[in-house]
Formats: structure tokens, C-alpha cells, sequence
């Protein structure tokens, strides 16, 4: 019959170090944020906007604020499959196009590549509308609509 060694608590040592093992990952777990904002660049190998893009903004993007707020995440339109969790409002259908998603679920985009101006511009603005979706004061977009409200609006 084999000995198991208890220690002074009345746990053997194996469940003890399972414990702390335990205790760890789920520590881990529970520290890890939420997913971040991100934006995805939609682009093409032979996109000559994409690749203005690229020359214009590409090297600065990086270390921007915005960069912070929302690190570059970048998909071939034609070969790179998306996250199976990510809600679009639509179909992208030209490049370049910059979709802000946040949470996989989208905060809006920019079709095309304007200029490096307009483009932060743009860009701000979209950063803007994800701060006002995170403290809760923005609609939903357009085909997101809550269903109650609408059928509140009509009642009234």
C-alpha cells in the first residue's frame, strides 16, 4: 500500500501544486482583454491606390496613435479567408478599403484611398465614432437596428 505524504493543510502535495497550477491559467485567463479594436486593410496585389497607400501612410501607421488605438491587421481581397466571428455591414468589394472593427464586430470604413490627408482625416473620424460605440452614445449602424425600438417608434 502506498504512503501519500500530506502536508500540514491535509492536501498532498500533488493536489497542491495542481491547485497553484490552476490558479495560474485562470488567472491568465481572466487578465487577458478583451479582444482590441482593429483596422483591417482590404487590398490587392495589383492595387496601385493600395500600393500609394503603402508609400504615403504604410511606413508612418505604425507608430501613430492611431496604430495604438488600432494596429493594422491586413487581408488579400481575393486569397486571405476572414475570422469566422467577423460582422461586416457588407460585402468589401474594392481596395484599398479600411474597415474599424472592434470586438470582430464593425465600427465603420473607408472606401478607397483618398490622400494621405483625408485619409487621417477619415480615419480620426472612425476612431471617434469607435470611442462615442464604446461609452455607449452612438446608434447602431444601418442594418443593425434594434428591432424593439423600431416597433417603440411606430407605437408611440
Amino acid at each position: 500500500m502506498a504512503r501519500r505524504r500530506i502536508t500540514g493543510d491535509g492536501v498532498s502535495p500533488q493536489h497542491a501544486m495542481l491547485a497553484r497550477i490552476l490558479t495560474f491559467a485562470l488567472s491568465f485567463v481572466m487578465a487577458t482583454p478583451l479582444p482590441a479594436a482593429e483596422l483591417l486593410m482590404f487590398d490587392d496585389p495589383g492595387c496601385m491606390w493600395c500600393a500609394r497607400w503603402e508609400a504615403e501612410v504604410g511606413p508612418d501607421y505604425p507608430g501613430s496613435p492611431a496604430a495604438a488605438i488600432a494596429p493594422l491587421r491586413r487581408f488579400d481581397l481575393r486569397a486571405d479567408p476572414l475570422p469566422e466571428r467577423l460582422e461586416l455591414a457588407g460585402r468589401v468589394r474594392y481596395t484599398p478599403t479600411f474597415v474599424l472593427v472592434d470586438k470582430g464586430r464593425e465600427v465603420g470604413r473607408i472606401t478607397g484611398y483618398p490622400g494621405r490627408l483625408a485619409f487621417w482625416v477619415q480615419l480620426d473620424g472612425l476612431l471617434g465614432e469607435l470611442e462615442s460605440s464604446r461609452r455607449g452614445d452612438r446608434p447602431a449602424p444601418p442594418g443593425r437596428q434594434d428591432p424593439t425600438a423600431a416597433a417603440t417608434a411606430t407605437a408611440e
